[in-house]
């Protein structure tokens, strides 16, 4: 047997034994391995299997997720992050549904033109549910083999990424393909971490480059350090005599895409004046809340709550943004960013300052 084959017959056996086959998605239909594909993409299995329950329940069938308003598949997506996500979903559904009768295309290549699906998504995809001989290349993907054959530097780089590709597509079998591919995945989430892997646990203990010559820790390789931006904002928590919250939406690109939030200024200094001429609303300012901060892959943003009150519940109508009074004891079915959610949990606890 060559080592090629030993690899995978290695991994396959290690799988038999410890692999994971009782996750929601496996032995589902090509649509629920693609909406866990997309949810497990940057985040844990253990974060994504509640969220993909709670979406499956609500949108059973690729069909109902492309009828659906992308409010309510961005409500369900709440609290997940990386929203973009949640909108290529939803585009992607509405283009099955025009162009493939609602059927996930068979192909690599129509996958890859789909909205959000890559070439490692769209492999994955088609190796679990199909059991077609695709590579795939996620973040375990990487970890394994970067270290089982000591490929140096960091992944984030084309050269660096075009040999995992290499190394991934020789070492997928022939047969019992999408085991292999839930094993790989699962080695790299549960035995080849990415601190404090359990070398002694490894079916590649002996096999792996890393391990032999007592490297791990040198690979993959870095990403290259960088200081992240720092902004500011300020969100302005304004409710009315029914103590609804108002509310806008986001464009639909950019940070929290098609989410609502609350209205946003540069400064708490004119928080009247802002009101009055972006609003047409006349308030009183309350009071102002300690800035927290929430951190995003490319910069920091420092936010600073204002909590204000209005005697008026008409708007003035905003060109390009919807807006509305949010109720919070029959809350809408919204997408809302990760801070709004968090403003609004702590609105029920006292203020400090003047009372509303």
């Amino acid at each position: 047997m060559t080592s090629i084959a030993l690899f995978s017959a290695r991994l396959l056996s290690w799988f038999d034994q410890h692999g994971r086959k009782d996750l929601p998605w496996q032995k589902q239909s090509p649509y629920h391995v693609w909406v866990s594909e997309i949810m497990l993409q940057q985040t844990q299995v253990k974060t994504v299997i509640p969220y993909y329950q709670r979406f499956i329940q609500r949108f059973p069938t690729l069909q109902e997720l492309a009828s659906a308003p992308l409010d309510e598949v961005l409500h369900h997506w709440s609290g997940l992050g990386y929203y973009a996500r949640g909108r290529n979903l939803h585009r992607a559904a509405k283009e099955i549904s025009a162009n493939h009768n609602a059927e996930l295309p068979n192909t690599l290549n129509e996958l890859i033109n789909l909205p959000g699906i890559g070439r490692s998504t769209a492999g994955a995809i088609l190796s679990l549910s199909k059991g077609q001989r695709q590579p795939i290349l996620d973040g375990n993907v990487k970890r394994v083999l970067a270290r089982c054959f000591a490929v140096k530097g960091w992944p984030g780089t084309r050269t660096v990424e075009q040999q995992l590709w290499s190394l991934s597509e020789q070492h997928t079998p022939q047969r019992r393909v999408a085991d292999y591919t839930q094993a790989i995945m699962d080695l790299g989430a549960m035995v080849c971490t990415r601190s404090n892997p359990l070398c002694n646990s490894c079916p590649m203990i002996g096999h792996c480059m890393a391990q032999k010559t007592n490297s791990i820790e040198r690979y993959p390789g870095k990403k290259p350090k960088r200081t992240l931006p720092e902004k500011h904002t300020v969100m302005l928590l304004l409710r009315n005599e029914q103590n609804e919250i108002l509310l806008q939406q986001r464009p639909p690109s950019g940070i929290w895409g098609g989410l609502w939030c609350f209205p946003q200024c540069e400064t708490a200094s004119d928080i009247t004046v802002w009101c009055e001429q972006q609003l047409g609303l006349s308030v009183d300012k309350v009071s102002t809340e300690k800035t927290f901060s929430h951190t995003f892959s490319h910069y920091r943003l420092h936010i600073t709550p204002v909590h204000a009150r209005t005697q008026a519940s008409a708007l003035r109508i905003m060109e390009g943004t919807p807006q509305l009074w949010y109720n919070r004891q029959q809350p809408p079915s919204l997408g809302l960013a990760a801070p709004v959610s968090k403003l609004l949990h702590q609105l029920d606890q006292p203020l400090p300052g003047k009372p509303l």
